[in-house]
């Protein structure tokens, strides 16, 4: 049988899902290898090999999200980065825009330039805003440059010229310089990434984009030949923020389209179960073991934003709290994230305060429970002493979970010096870290002016499902749902999106005057590149699509939305009534009175699957090791109802009619709390339903 197989590794765990043209779902949890993470994914894909489950040969996709771009900014492990700009703009990057995350904290600084100033070299040239030379690049000057950043050691070099969104030419000769001068050393050329108005944004990614580019292809190309030793010779995609996924080659010339790679996996899949329930609103919840993550999907589809920030600590997807991190240009998922998961540490603050996040103990050593070296406690280990959690395993057996060990980190650090009983300091643990992550869940409901009473919350990643009741609850949500195979759910979602390009072209147009031949010529020329991108990926000018989209604004105004161009039809009319409508809704007002301009016109160009990529059922084989469910154990559920015995069960288990809790449905990969007064039953695809009891 051939599968298609997702990997997703995360902070505490790699996930790997086999999926089979009939929906047959094999499934394999390890704990991650930070020191090399493909070291990981080899030891998860040998036991599965080695178990007969499925072989090398009969794998024909790899899906991967990786956090490696991300994770090389977060902890300044990147290339060192030489940049070439134009003379007179040598501290954009440190002039950055006038936006901070906090208002109060006069402690707070900007963050260091990925390229220190000795790394910045000017050179003369200037091309004006619409393309013409005004002055030529001046070559003895540029050269000189060059050889300046060589003899700093530069591992790569990124090339911003003012206004080369308008004409690229002096950007093409600078990289050919470098290339003279430098064989082979990495060059990101801002004019071919990001052809967008706006110097400082179109500077800080392609200074990033340099900056991750060494990182993230050393790694995909290990991995592409670590999976060639294992004999799944496949071809390997990569999944980008934006929810589609691209090919190798593509992702190591382009890594910012990397950065949220591992969490829009999560949310493509909760897009395509909300499809499949008939277009029912959701709010996908995703707690890992270091992160909690927050996005709305609503009618099948999820919102993207045009840009992110990367670097700056744990982002809130609060829209005014930015300035703390690199800017980004590309597009990704709208994703709320805070600094809460399984593995999250517990401290108490000198002020009495309890503490959860955002530092957390990862896979090595984890929790205290995990027996590895960590002594110090978390989220996992105050889930195990509240008997959530299974006190003797986890993962169907793979990893042992020692209680008395979690019972010892929590009383040390949290019950004693709190003077609280053993109980009482796991529960505000377990209050805490809810608190922490309802902010995610706030970010992007009722921060959004979105109503969460409206949807249901979607419940997955290892520790969703038992976090997910008092989520819920807490924001006046009924509804709960548990996807099949919750804990490796983003896994499963990187099987199902199409390979996408996503392109950007400055065209700055009012409304009032556009020419719609203009218009269509401009995105001929996108479209075209947009083809040759899929043709490498292989395929076929009748399995591409095009989606046109084009960034619009108020004349004066500083931002854009984003709108997508509908079929025939005068497009300035139709752009001008979709643009209003959007206007109104973002921001609550529009005006017939003011001009509209196009800004920027934007590309997706899809390649499309032969066979369908979703299942219509999933069949989970059980995985290796797990075991059945025990008959229950005693539960905390609070002071008001205290411990309760309560029982455990498998998925299986859960019919189609209601059955009342409290219950605790025991998985491989996660377990789903169902609290007193709630019930749950199985409905399509497979799926758990929670009903919370009215005004809980």
């Amino acid at each position: 049988m051939a599968y298609r197989l997702g990997i997703d590794i995360g902070g505490t765990f790699t996930d790997l899902v086999f999926l089979g043209p009939a929906g047959r779902v094999l499934t394999a949890k390890v704990l991650s290898t930070p020191d090399d993470y493909s070291r990981g994914i080899a030891e998860g894909l040998g036991a599965v090999f080695a178990a007969g489950e499925a072989a090398a040969a009969a794998v024909e996709q790899v899906v991967h999200g990786t956090t490696v771009a991300t994770n090389a900014i977060l902890e300044g492990k990147g290339a060192r980065v030489g940049l070439l700009t134009t003379e007179g703009f040598r501290d954009v990057l440190e002039i950055r825009r006038l936006r901070m995350p906090v208002l109060y904290d006069i402690r707070w600084r900007k963050p260091e330039p990925l390229v220190g100033r000795e790394r910045r070299m000017e050179v003369a040239e200037r091309i004006d805003s619409d393309g013409a030379v005004e002055r030529p690049l001046d070559e003895a000057g540029a050269r000189a440059a060059i050889a300046a950043l060589l003899a700093e050691g530069v591992d790569a070099i990124a090339i911003c010229l003012l206004n080369a969104y308008a004409s690229g030419a002096h950007e093409e000769r600078l990289a050919a310089l470098v290339a003279e001068a430098a064989p082979g050393l990495p060059v990101c050329v801002s004019s071919a990434l990001l052809p967008e108005i706006k110097e400082y944004e179109r500077t800080s990614t392609t200074v990033v984009n340099a900056y991750v580019m060494p990182v993230v292809s050393r790694y995909l190309r290990s991995l592409t030949a670590g999976l060639t030793g294992l004999g799944v010779a496949a071809p390997l995609r990569v999944m980008q923020s934006s929810g589609g996924a691209m090919g190798v080659e593509a992702a190591c010339v382009r890594p910012i389209h990397l950065i949220e790679s591992g969490p829009a996996a999560g949310v493509v899949g909760a897009a395509e179960l909300s499809r499949r329930l008939g277009g029912r609103s959701l709010i996908a919840f995703d707690m890992g073991g270091t992160t909690a993550k927050a996005a709305l999907v609503a009618g099948g589809a999820f919102d993207r934003v045009g840009s992110l920030e990367v670097g700056g600590g744990i982002n809130v997807a609060g829209r005014l709290l930015s300035g703390g991190g690199y800017h980004v240009r590309a597009p990704a998922i709208d994703i709320a994230e805070v600094g809460a998961g399984g593995g999250s540490l517990v401290e108490v603050d000198a002020g009495g305060g309890l503490r959860v996040g955002p530092k957390s103990a990862g896979a090595a050593p984890g929790p205290a429970c995990y027996g590895r070296g960590g002594t110090l406690p978390t989220v996992t280990d105050a889930n195990v002493v509240l008997g959530f959690v299974n006190p003797e395993y986890l993962a169907g057996g793979s990893i042992p979970v020692d209680r008395a060990l979690a019972e010892r980190a929590i009383a040390e650090t949290v019950a004693r010096p709190l003077g609280v009983d053993l109980a009482t300091a796991a529960w505000g643990v377990h209050r805490v870290a809810n608190a922490t992550m309802g902010r995610a869940l706030r970010a992007v409901s009722t921060e959004r002016g979105r109503d969460p009473r409206d949807f249901s919350v979607l419940a997955f990643g290892g520790n969703g499902p038992i976090h997910a009741a008092a989520l819920a609850a807490s924001l006046d949500v009924r509804r709960i749902l548990v996807p099949p195979v919750p804990g490796l759910f983003s896994a499963l979602g990187m099987l199902f999106p199409d390979t996408e390009h996503h392109f950007v072209r400055t065209f700055k147009r009012r409304l009032d005057g556009l020419d719609a031949a203009a218009l269509d010529a401009a995105f001929a020329g996108i479209e075209a590149d947009g083809a040759r991108a899929l043709a490498e990926d292989g395929y076929a000018p009748a399995a591409i699509r095009f989606e046109r989209l084009a960034d619009l604004r108020y004349l004066g105004e500083n931002s854009e939305l984003t709108l997508p161009i509908r079929g025939a039809g005068p497009p300035a009319e139709m752009l001008r009534a979709d643009f209003d409508a959007a206007h109104e809704r973002t921001y609550g007002y529009h005006s017939g009175d003011e001009t509209a301009e196009i800004v920027n016109l934007r590309l997706v160009a899809r390649g499309l699957s032969t066979a369908p990529r979703v299942p219509d059922r999933l069949a989970v084989a059980a995985a290796l090791g797990s075991r059945t469910p025990g008959r229950g154990r005693p539960v905390y559920f609070g002071p008001e109802v205290g411990w309760v015995e309560t029982p455990t069960v498998g998925r299986a288990a859960i019919s189609a009619a209601w059955e009342q809790g409290p219950l605790l449905v025991e998985e491989y990969d996660s377990t789903t709390v169902v609290p007193p007064g709630a019930r749950v039953r199985r409905i399509l695809w497979d799926v758990l339903e929670v009903e919370l009891e009215a005004g809980r």
